[in-house]
Parts: structure tokens; sequence; C-alpha cells
């Protein structure tokens, strides 16, 4: 099984599933994007991605939206009752099984909050006023028939100026449901994200909160070339058919790889365990992390590659993961690289594997203390550490 870069699907370290490639953020001038939403899901299956979500802005009413990046703005803002049952047509229309799903979804957009994207729900809800916290947009994922199958994820997490969705509250009513947390989005890589003003990496203070996401990327596209540009954010995700609900389980089980290189394949295991799992350690020693990763066609030219494993601490304050292994080595397609990492059972609560390229400089926010050893490329979901006495 071969990806339209000409990378294998297959992964001796995952027998079962195969990965198909996903961008599960995406606008268009149904809210604030500058393309016609008929146009959309062509380009993006047309670009080599198997599974794609159209996101359009639900926004608070009356409230102006500001231009984007690009200084303009084409859509009215936010997402209406007739757009909705629009995306619902197109996504209908354009999924094939075996070959193409299309998804209907809607970014919970809130000024000071946040950004969430929501798929799977048969409705969709704007975000409430100032003050109220993450708990009216909780409730309704809880208790909204509407959104009864409905998943969620952390977008461009920390930030825009937001709280962190009020530092990542936590509502364990939907643990299961809130699948992911954007460590691409656009070209920006998310690890860093305030840590050069004295905040944690927003991977860490999510984990640290009681989530426990995928990692994905978006392109977060709001221009009409939905796909095709380079270097943007964009998910792989471990499916066992290429089919809606193969592609909702992928999420729930958290079966997903963030990265921004097109025909990169990742997956890592420890102690035998995907990522997305639970492992238990019962003391101190050694666990070994296997890494199968093809960079793709635009990395496949002999250049070394940095891979780390990284850990959470089950202490407080801390900014950015603890490294726990950093090796550079030029990956092998068919080969997978083993690592051993120490293990603390009073200290690591989760493992994830960074992918970066020394080549290519480092992000700016990294501090000198820490290995960043160049350009992000990949990231895996973690692998939880269960501690037994």
């Amino acid at each position: 099984m071969i990806d339209a870069w000409g990378t294998s699907r297959l992964s001796d370290l995952n027998p079962g599933r195969f990965l198909v490639h996903a961008d599960l953020h995406n606008h268009t001038l149904l809210s604030d994007g500058a393309g016609d939403p008929v146009d959309a899901f062509a380009s993006l299956r047309d670009s080599g991605l198997d599974v794609a979500a159209i996101t359009d802005h639900t926004r608070m009413p009356g409230r102006p939206v500001l231009p984007g990046r690009s200084g303009r703005l084409s859509g009215p803002g936010s997402l209406d009752e007739k757009g909705w049952r629009l995306l619902e047509e197109l996504a209908q229309d354009h999924t094939v099984a075996g070959k193409f799903i299309a998804l209907r979804g809607f970014e919970w957009s809130h000024p000071t909050l946040g950004h969430l994207s929501l798929w799977l729900s048969s409705d969709f809800t704007r975000p409430e006023r100032d003050g109220a916290g993450m708990g009216g947009i909780w409730s309704w994922l809880a208790e909204e028939p509407a959104a009864r199958h409905a998943l969620a994820g952390f977008n461009h997490p920390g930030g825009r100026s937001t709280t962190r969705f009020g530092d990542f509250d936590y509502d364990a009513r939907l643990a299961e449901r809130v699948v992911s947390l954007e460590m691409f989005n656009k070209k920006d890589d998310y690890l860093f994200q305030g840590v050069d003003r004295g905040k944690p990496s927003p991977l860490v203070q999510c984990l640290a909160a009681g989530w426990r996401p995928a990692l994905t990327g978006a392109s977060d596209e709001h221009g009409d070339d939905w796909g095709f540009p380079e270097g943007k954010g964009r998910s792989g995700l471990w499916v066992t058919d290429l089919s809606l609900s193969a592609t909702e389980e992928a999420l729930r089980s958290r079966m997903a790889f963030a990265t921004r290189e097109k025909g990169l394949r990742l997956m890592v295991t420890a102690g035998g365990a995907p990522m997305g799992a639970e492992i238990e350690v019962t003391s101190q020693g050694t666990v070994e992390v296997d890494v199968d990763l093809d960079p793709g066609p635009f990395l496949c030219d002999g250049r070394c590659l940095a891979i780390q494993v990284l850990a959470g601490s089950r202490r407080s304050g801390s900014l950015l993961p603890e490294v726990l292994a950093d090796e550079l080595s030029v990956p092998q397609p068919k080969a997978s690289k083993r690592l051993e990492v120490a293990l603390d059972p009073d200290r690591h609560a989760w493992l994830v594997v960074r992918v970066s390229d020394p080549s290519r400089s480092s992000d700016r926010r990294a501090p000198s203390t820490f290995p960043a050893r160049g350009h992000s490329i990949a990231y895996s979901s973690p692998i939880w550490l269960a501690h037994r006495p």
C-alpha cells in the first residue's frame, strides 16, 4: 500500500492498521476563508489527502472579526445554519469509502479562551459571552443530544492572546472525547509556545491538566488552495480501513501523529505498546522505544534527523518536557530505530517521540538549555505510563 508521495502506508510496528493522511481543520467563505466551500473537498482530495474536514468558525453573535495574517476577510466570519447544511451535503457528496473521507465540523472560536475543532456532531454551537469559561462548551458536548457523538480538539493551543482554554480546564466527562492537541498549525510549532515568556509548553500544560489527546497537525487553511501549500501542519492516522467509523476509532484511540512533511510516516511503540496506549511501570528501569520513521520524498536525501524521546514530569513547574533520549539517525524506510530510555515512576507520566531536522533552524523560542535539534517535523501521540506498586 503506497500513498500519493510513494511512501508505504504499512508499519511492522502496527500490524492490522495502515496510514492515512488527514487535515482536520480548514476554512471557507462560510466563515472567514477566501475559497468557495464547493471546491474545498475536491482540492483536499486532489492534494493527496485521504481524510479532510471543513471546520468553519462559529463566533459570538455581533462580535467583529479581525483580518487574519493576509490582511483580508472574505466570508461573514461565522458559520450559520444554511452553511452548516451545505457542509453536510458536500461531505456526503465527496465521501467515497475506501478512497476519501470528507468530514463536516466547526471551529468553536472564543476570543479569549481559545478555539476548538469539533467533528461528528449533528448541530453546531456558538461561544457564550466572555466570562462564561469553558463550562458552557463542555456542558454542550456532554449533555446536548446533537453532540452525543462529537469529538473535539484543542487548536493552535496557547497562541493568539488566549488563556489556553482556561488553563486547559479539565472535565472528566469528556476525557475520551477531547481527542487532539495541535502541535503544528499552519507553519507554527507549538512545543515552545510561550516558553520564552515563562509559560509552560502547551504540551506540558495540557497533559498535566489531565487530558490525554493525540498530537496532530493542521493547515488551518483560509485560502483557496486547500491541501497544496508546503510546510503546513497535517496529521497521520492509523486506521483499520478507510471509512468514517475507522477514522473516528483512530482518533478515539489516539492512533495519530503530527507532521508538516507530506508523505511522512511515523509509528512509535514503547514496551511493545503503540502510541495512544498505556503501559505499566512498577519500578525504576528501562523501556525500549521503537520508532518507525519514513520521512517521505522531501527528506529522503541521506540527511540525519534527530529522534528524541520526551517525557512529562509528575512535578509541577516544568516549562518543557524532559529529554530522555536524543539521537541523530539517517532514517531507513524499512527499518525501525530502537532507543532505550530510563524511566522514573515518581516523575514520568508520558512519553512522546519528537523528530527534527538539524539542517534547518531551531525555533527561536527554544531555551539554550533544551536540545532543540533544529526544525521540528513530527510528533508522535503520547504513550501513557501507569504506575503500579
